[in-house]
């Protein structure tokens, strides 16, 4: 930590809790579709990309659909869930996250987003940090999801870095997995049983 060059960042459970609202729209589509999406169904898809999201989903409902109609489900979903979020500000920034990124402003430090959401620029906007960013790579910039490393190399190849220069700060098993895999280190935000690849969990931005 004291040695890195770049930062990168998941979205997600990092830097504001969106995730309640992706369930949500989830859920929505689900009931839609004449069945029960839980809380513990939803676990399935953190950190995934929308559309193997949706995979999982209609696993889950035992149903099977085109490509032409699973991209119209997807696009309804979205639309639910940036209708949620378009009632975001930056209350919602999760507890520490403006001061840390602040300090490491201060220090010099690369700042980079790397995130499967193709909503990222709209929500960082919302929250008003956009301009604390060197650098964002979301899921409109990248084609594969976590647990491959795609993100984060394109995030440190923006930030002009290494990979060893470079510390990810994930909530998501997936993504801990995609931070290693690209050859950085990780600080886990959640649990140490869930994240335990990573070389340090905290709960939270705060507590650094």
């Amino acid at each position: 930590m004291e040695h890195m060059k770049g930062a990168i960042f998941d979205l997600d459970g990092v830097i504001v809790n969106t995730a309640k609202y992706h369930y949500l729209a989830w859920r929505s589509l689900a009931a839609d579709l004449g069945f029960e999406f839980t809380e513990a169904h939803n676990e399935r898809l953190k950190g995934v990309s929308r559309m193997r999201s949706l995979d999982i989903l209609l696993e889950i409902g035992g149903l099977e659909f085109d490509e032409a109609e699973k991209a119209a489900m997807a696009e309804r979903k979205n639309r639910r869930y940036v209708d949620y979020i378009s009632r975001l500000d930056d209350s919602e920034l999760l507890p520490g996250v403006r001061e840390y990124l602040g300090r490491l402003k201060e220090r010099g430090i690369g700042i980079a987003l790397g995130s499967a959401s193709k909503n990222a620029v709209f929500i960082l906007d919302k929250l008003k940090i956009t301009g604390l960013f060197d650098a964002v790579v979301d899921g409109n910039t990248v084609s594969r999801a976590k647990p491959d490393p795609e993100v984060f190399q394109t995030a440190c190849r923006r930030l002009g870095l290494q990979p060893a220069d470079c510390v990810v700060f994930e909530d998501a098993e997936a993504g801990v997995a995609a931070a290693r895999a690209a050859g950085m280190r990780v600080v886990g935000i959640g649990k140490r049983e869930m994240l335990a690849e990573a070389d340090v969990v905290i709960t939270g931005l705060h507590e650094l």
